[in-house]
């Protein structure tokens, strides 16, 4: 499903215009990311029966590059995670 399919959907299920569809879309959307940017137990977005967006840490390491056999150090990132509640996973079985 693309954005504006989702943007669709919200139209079909709330009766809102398309323009106020898109805006809540696009509010959530960026709620979430602004939430989870914080990091930490603050940047945790929890919601029951979805599921659970936050932010991973991957330590740095070393890395080998498969074509020259060089060894690189990749450094430390953060990287965005989603968690399915178990409402969501028994709905998708």
């Amino acid at each position: 499903m693309t954005k504006a399919e989702l943007i669709r959907a919200v139209v079909q299920k709330t009766g809102l215009g398309k323009k106020e569809a898109a805006s809540a879309v696009d509010a959530v959307f960026a709620t979430i990311t602004e939430t989870i940017k914080k990091g930490g137990k603050k940047g945790v977005v929890n919601i029951a029966g979805f599921g659970k967006f936050a932010v991973r840490h991957r330590p740095a390491r070393t890395v080998r590059n498969p074509r020259t056999g060089e060894e690189i150090r990749k450094p430390a990132t953060k990287v965005p995670v989603f968690r399915p509640s178990k409402t969501l996973k028994e709905a998708v079985l």
